[in-house]
């Protein structure tokens, strides 16, 4: 018996979903990412207002002072959706796991300079406390924000600032002990030189704004604190003891630079989209840009000694130079 194979070629009746095909024609497949992003939030038939705030209905545009035509222009480049989203941080925690191995197998941390012990636990470890703030302003923006678009990522950011508190954690137990932790807890509470930067934070929990909070958090502290830690400490802990903190602190180092693209994309749609939302990311930025320096510049002397000031200029002025290049000049 002879059987024939051959290829049959069906033409799908549609390409994609209803909401994708009113954005972009029924003739062009859309992403994954865009069918688990696009219009998902709910924007009708709501049966109660929040008795919270009985202004708003549960999902609102108004709660912020950023007007957009169309909130879900706020799309991420890097495409991330849950499936993406768990895959990608699942290789970034692979990475890191290695470099937590390597380092504990060796015996690197046993060996490392005292100096730059004691230096990098009284720097990174009370830091676990602003990124468990940042943990909490990314819910906040989730759960009052509007757009998935906006909201899918700032929870995503969200729940990276916990692992990064965590990592830190596991950070002060290789190169110290419980104690330690402790130590940074009460340096977190008393220390004169945390409190600044712990009035920031707790400040930022209550912002009304989620848009503002956005600002204050993901663009202006994580911008500048996240320079300052992970590439000019870094930079002066490797000059003094070698690379040993650089691989605990790789997985902010990465997920900051990949972060920023998702930022700066989200400030310059919102900038262009008007003049008057380009007229209040100025006041938002130059308000807490001046609250972030204040409030790091004790703190970046308890790394760099008097190089702190200069290094603060240097990643104040690359979070300038970003928002330039996003359309809001300093």
């Amino acid at each position: 018996m002879q059987i024939d194979l051959r290829t049959v070629s069906i033409t799908p009746l549609r390409q994609t979903f209803n909401n994708m095909i009113a954005r972009q024609g029924a003739d062009k497949p859309a992403s994954r990412y865009l069918e688990a992003t696009m219009d998902v939030q709910p924007s009708a038939n709501f049966h109660y207002r929040p008795t919270w705030a009985p202004e708003y209905e549960l999902f609102d545009a108004n709660r912020t002072a950023i007007v957009m035509k169309d909130w879900y222009a706020l799309k991420d480049p890097r495409q991330l959706y849950y499936g993406t989203y768990t895959q990608n941080r699942a290789r970034m925690q692979e990475t890191a796991e290695a470099d937590f191995e390597f380092v504990e197998t060796r015996g690197l941390a046993d060996t490392y300079n005292d100096d730059a012990r004691k230096l990098a636990l009284d720097f990174y470890l009370p830091l676990r406390h602003v990124a468990w703030g940042a943990n909490m302003n990314g819910s906040a923006i989730c759960a009052y924000g509007f757009g998935t678009a906006i909201t899918q990522p700032c929870l995503y950011s969200g729940m990276d600032q916990l692992g990064i508190a965590q990592y830190l954690t596991r950070l002060g137990l290789l190169l110290g002990h419980q104690g330690e932790l402790e130590a940074a807890k009460k340096a977190w509470l008393e220390a004169p030189e945390w409190q600044e930067l712990r009035r920031y934070v707790e400040d930022t929990l209550v912002l009304k704004d989620w848009f503002e909070l956005f600002v204050a958090q993901n663009v202006v502290l994580d911008g500048m604190l996240f320079a300052l830690a992970y590439k000019e400490v870094d930079k002066a802990l490797t000059a003094k003891a070698g690379p040993v903190v650089s691989m605990l602190t790789r997985f902010q180092a990465e997920w900051f630079d990949d972060t920023n693209k998702w930022v700066d994309a989200v400030m310059k749609v919102t900038a262009a989209e008007s003049d008057a939302n380009k007229a209040q990311l100025r006041e938002w930025l130059a308000k807490w840009h001046a609250r972030a320096r204040t409030a790091l510049e004790p703190v970046a002397k308890i790394a760099l000694g008097e190089q702190g000031g200069e290094a603060l200029d240097n990643v104040g002025a690359a979070l300038n130079a970003r928002m330039a290049k996003a359309g809001i000049p300093a």
